[in-house]
């Protein structure tokens, strides 16, 4: 491979500084953030009261966002580790941005449980007190585990980066020349280090797809150990974990095409690049519908009692509208955009990806709140608000402020480091080109 080649491919990835649109981004972002810290600060003084929380639905919106950034940390295992493993070299530009979705949705889901909780200074007792026999025990073991092995699978890859961007030294600022040599500065590409890397990631990402499935699998279980109406489901753990992977895929689709026009990787994030990830969120998009139907196909074929208010509430009800906004939006539309090639380009690839995370939120939203409001024991002698369920102004910033929080790191870290392995670019087109010869 020539060196002018070699050079332009580094150059072209190299981590750029913020213009103005960057600017306005990043401070959208954190007004966001101090918004929602705001909220939070009120409801630790003032306690829940502030919230729209009561004795019914005593998890709410919290817990929607917990279980939608679950759900999307699980393309980490889908592009990085399926992909990955199955010798498939087209997905190796998205490696790095699925990672970095993985790693701040996983880190924003451990932080909105300790918001829901109305005495997070207690947090401690789940150590001191935790019973193996609860699922909410299992979730924190299995969140702990992803989140570390997740920030391993970021890691090992970045390190053959971070010892190019350590020989740019002075071309950056000085403060990014010591975190790289801090990070990196042992990484001296020799072949013995370079084997233990590959070893050390194939194992990770053996370890990541059980783990991945587990996290899903137990959350899912939070809910259908809970006796209540549209949770006591069998099909819970296979219905959460394939939306899981379809919010995961529309999430990467939405960071391919901003990077792409961010940072003009049109030679990288290529055509070819949303065509393939289109035609898998299609694929992701039937199997979830497949269990959306399952889900509500059996109990509306039994219509026990218990269950009918519940299922009305949502096909004709209060929830109706919401209901099918979040089917037709996470999952018909976008079938009906990538089913055909010209679906799949760049830009209604992406408003597809979009429609899937809005529509993939709502449905998260959908999963906790309906079910909470229609208890198997009807409710008797309380007061009108406990009946319903909106969230108050601190509870939409907390919960906004928490999705800005998680794409505020997605954010600095394509700004500090390369969101396109480079090293392995260079090793691919050297692959290809060799091949070519």
């Amino acid at each position: 491979m020539e060196i002018s080649a070699k050079n332009k491919i580094i150059q072209d990835l190299l981590p750029q500084q913020f213009g103005k649109p960057g600017k306005i981004w990043v401070s959208i972002l954190l007004l966001f953030c101090a918004v929602g810290m705001y909220a939070y600060y009120r409801q630790l003084t003032k306690g829940l009261v502030v919230t729209g929380l009561r004795d019914y639905v005593s998890w709410g919106i919290y817990i929607s966002n917990f279980v939608f950034f679950v759900a999307i940390s699980l393309v980490g295992s889908l592009i990085t580790a399926v992909l990955r493993l199955s010798d498939v070299h087209w997905s190796t530009p998205l490696t790095r941005i699925a990672e970095i979705i993985a790693v701040s949705a996983i880190t924003f889901a451990s932080l909105i449980i300790i918001v829901d909780m109305g005495r997070p200074e207690r947090f401690y007792n789940l150590f001191i007190h935790g019973r193996l026999q609860s699922p909410i025990m299992w979730d924190v073991i299995v969140i702990t585990t992803y989140f570390f092995v997740s920030i391993l699978l970021l890691y090992f890859p970045l390190l053959p980066d971070l010892a190019i961007l350590i020989k740019l030294k002075g071309k950056t600022t000085s403060w990014l020349d010591r975190l790289y040599h801090f990070l990196g500065s042992f990484w001296k590409n020799t072949t013995e280090q370079i084997n233990i890397s590959n070893k050390a990631v194939n194992i990770l990402s053996i370890t990541i797809i059980p783990v991945a499935f587990a996290i899903h699998t137990v959350t899912s279980w939070l809910f259908a150990t809970t006796y209540r109406p549209g949770w006591d489901s069998t099909n819970f753990g296979a219905y959460f974990i394939s939306g899981a992977f379809l919010v995961g895929a529309g999430g990467v689709i939405v960071a391919m095409y901003v990077f792409r026009k961010s940072y003009k990787l049109e030679n990288y994030i290529t055509d070819a690049h949303f065509d393939k990830m289109g035609k898998v969120l299609v694929l992701l998009a039937l199997l979830y519908l497949y269990f959306n139907v399952n889900e509500f196909l059996v109990p509306a074929f039994k219509m026990k009692k218990s269950e009918e208010e519940h299922l009305l509430g949502l096909f004709t009800g209060e929830f109706a509208i919401l209901f099918w906004f979040a089917i037709t939006t996470a999952m018909i539309i976008p079938i009906i955009i990538l089913l055909f090639k010209g679906g799949r380009k760049p830009l209604p690839a992406f408003i597809a990806g979009v429609l899937v995370v809005i529509g993939s939120w709502f449905k998260r939203y959908l999963i906790v709140t309906p079910t909470l409001l229609h208890p198997f024991l009807p409710m008797r002698d309380v007061p009108a608000n406990y009946r319903h369920y909106f969230p108050s102004w601190e509870e939409w910033a907390i919960a906004m402020g928490s999705l800005a929080g998680a794409m505020l790191v997605i954010t600095f870290f394509a700004r500090i480091f390369p969101i396109i392995p480079i090293q392995e670019t260079i090793t691919e087109t050297e692959e290809l080109a060799h091949e070519k010869v």
